[in-house]
C-alpha cells in the first residue's frame, strides 16, 4: 500500500489525506530513515517517522461557536455556516474551531478533531468530523469508496424538468449529479425559482454549481456560475448540504444525519 494511503490518520500533526500529502511534499516523513515521497510503498515492519519543525504558537485565540448536530466517541457532525472555509491557511476556519466545540473522545487513539470532507466557502450545511485516528482513516476511506450518500438542496433559477441526471466532464474527470424538483414558485425578477434536491454521484470541485449552470438553471446567488443579469447580490449562495447517510464504521449502525433547511430557503417556499 502507498504511504500516502496507509498514513492517513496515524500522525496527530498530519491527520487528513491532504495534510499527509503536504507533509510528504515538504519532506517531513521518513521510512526506515529514508526520505519518503508520494510513491513510497509500505510492506509492513517499517519505521515511519514524521518530523515537523517547531513553529511559534500564535497568541491569538479563535472564538467561534459551532452548532453540533451529533456526537459520539468516534465522530461528530456540525453545521457549517456560510462565509467560512472548512480548512486552509486562514485563522478562522472550521478545522481550527472544532476543538473548542467538540468533546474529546475517551478512546485511546483520541486526537484533535478533523473535518473529513469539504464544503465550499459559501455553502452551508452538514459536515462530518473524525475524533480518533482510526475513525479519521475509516471515514476518509468511506468517502474515497463513495459509500457515503450525500443530499443537498439548492434554489435554482428558471424552468427545469421535474427530475434529471446531469453528466459532464469536470477537470478531465467524469461527473454525475441527480436531481428532483421539490417545489417551484413564480418570481417577478427570476421568472421561476425551484427548490431542488440534489444527489451528487461524484465529488468534483464546484460540481453541483457547475452542473446546474450547465443546464441553464444556476443556483440563486451564484456569482461565479450564474447568469450576469440574474445574480442575487448580498444574500449568499442558496446551496445547502442537507444529509449524510452511511454505515457507522465502528458500531455498524445505519446512520442518516440531517441539517435542516436554513430559514432563508423556507421564506421563499413556505411564506408566513
Amino acid at each position: 500500500m502507498r504511504l500516502q494511503e496507509y498514513g492517513v490518520g496515524i500522525f496527530n500533526a498530519a491527520l487528513t489525506k491532504s495534510a499527509l500529502k503536504k507533509a510528504l511534499k515538504k519532506e517531513y516523513i521518513t521510512v526506515n530513515d529514508v526520505m519518503a515521497t508520494s510513491a513510497t510503498f509500505i510492506n509492513g515492519g517499517e519505521c515511519i517517522c514524521l518530523s515537523v519543525p517547531n513553529e511559534v504558537p500564535s497568541k491569538k485565540k479563535l472564538i467561534f461557536p459551532l452548532d453540533v448536530l451529533f456526537e459520539d466517541d468516534y465522530l461528530a457532525v456540525i453545521h457549517k455556516p456560510a462565509g467560512v472555509l472548512v480548512s486552509g491557511n486562514s485563522f478562522k476556519t472550521i478545522a481550527n474551531a472544532l476543538a473548542q466545540n467538540i468533546k474529546q473522545s475517551p478512546l485511546d487513539d483520541a486526537t484533535i478533531p478533523q473535518p473529513i470532507h469539504r464544503l465550499d466557502y459559501a455553502t452551508t450545511g452538514i459536515l462530518l468530523v473524525g475524533k480518533t485516528s482510526s475513525s479519521i482513516r475509516a471515514l476518509n476511506k468511506m468517502f474515497e469508496d463513495k459509500t457515503v450518500k450525500k443530499t443537498y438542496y439548492a434554489i435554482t433559477i428558471g424552468d427545469m424538468n421535474s427530475r434529471g441526471k446531469i453528466t459532464s466532464e469536470i477537470d478531465g474527470k467524469t461527473s454525475q449529479s441527480d436531481y428532483i424538483v421539490i417545489a417551484s414558485v413564480p418570481s417577478i425578477r427570476f421568472g421561476k425559482l425551484n427548490l431542488v434536491e440534489l444527489k451528487p454521484q461524484t465529488g468534483r470541485r464546484h460540481q453541483l454549481r457547475k452542473h446546474l449552470s450547465h443546464i441553464g438553471n444556476p443556483i440563486l446567488g451564484d456569482a461565479v456560475y450564474g447568469i450576469d443579469n440574474l445574480i442575487l447580490k448580498g444574500k449568499g449562495l442558496y446551496l445547502h448540504a442537507y444529509a449524510l447517510q452511511f454505515t457507522h464504521p465502528f458500531t455498524n449502525e445505519e446512520v442518516c444525519l440531517k441539517d435542516e433547511l436554513p430559514q432563508r430557503f423556507k421564506k421563499i417556499f413556505i411564506p408566513n
